[in-house]
């Protein structure tokens, strides 16, 4: 079988660490290949840049996993998805944080890189893996039929670490569209429980859904949050980015695993299997 691999963007900040450590942590105990990534702007950058790595490197050296630097000259915002996709990656692991240091990946630069890739990210504040990984992953599911492309992937991580999936919607009062969230309910359901996961439903108030998830989202320890990112199709409208940049800066510092919708009836998902 073909080693599966895991994308870590690394800017030699803390954050850029934890993102690695949560990389670590997925990928122990699977044939996983982890690729820093550091992207300079010009030629004279790249021996301290790969310097530095090797330092990363030795840092995690105990940790069983491989560790490859790598890197490139170029542009963050295209040589991530560029990179990730020529090393069939499974997922990107990306810190974000305040506009300090290195690559300044903030959430909106976050979220327009996300945006560019094909390959779904977790995306990592500066919050430390537990040592047992994401044992409880919540999962939105609202009216779009892309919400359900992200329950693969949910599904193969929750196998991995034994999690528990918490499903949450938004309360509807038009019969119809209340209709169509129990409906997504009972696809979830479905889905988790025929792969022996065990999962929750709980529907939550719909005005102000985003600071419903994470709130709910802290009140059962949550270690992950999984969303889809709609703005592919809508180029980073500002009204719609809101709920995805709010998701993956959350209060909580909640990790976000965010997966971009595909056009196709196939779901991302082959990862672990």
């Amino acid at each position: 079988m073909k080693q599966k691999t895991f994308i870590v963007p690394h800017d030699f900040t803390n954050v850029a660490d934890v993102a690695l450590a949560h990389a670590i942590a997925t990928a122990k105990l699977s044939d996983t290949v982890i690729q820093l990534l550091h992207v300079v702007t010009r030629e004279s950058e790249i021996k301290e840049a790969i310097n530095k790595l090797d330092i990363v490197i030795s840092n995690f050296s105990n940790q069983g996993v491989s560790l490859i630097p790598n890197v490139r000259i170029g542009n963050i915002f295209e040589d991530i998805s560029d990179f990730a996709a020529e090393h069939q990656a499974e997922l990107i692991f990306m810190g974000t944080h305040g506009a300090t240091g290195w690559q300044h990946i903030v959430g909106s630069h976050a979220l327009k890189i996300v945006t560019n890739s094909h390959v779904p990210f977790i995306i990592v504040q500066d919050k430390a893996v537990k040592v047992t990984g994401y044992d409880t992953i919540v999962v939105p599911m609202d009216l779009h039929k892309e919400t359900k492309q992200k329950l693969s992937i949910v599904a193969n991580l929750a196998k991995y670490f034994n999690s528990k999936v918490h499903v949450v919607t938004p309360a509807e009062t038009d019969s119809y569209l209340k209709h169509q969230v129990e409906s997504n309910i009972m696809f979830a359901n479905h889905f988790f429980k025929e792969r022996g996961i065990e999962v929750t439903a709980t529907v939550l108030p719909g005005s102000g859904f985003d600071k419903e998830v994470v709130k709910h989202a802290a009140s059962v320890d949550a270690d992950l949050i999984a969303i889809m990112n709609l703005n592919r199709s809508s180029f980073l409208n500002a009204i719609t980015a809101n709920y995805e940049q709010y998701i993956i800066t959350n209060d909580a510092l909640i990790p976000t695993l965010i997966v971009n919708p595909v056009q196709t009836s196939s779901i991302y998902g082959a990862w672990f299997d």
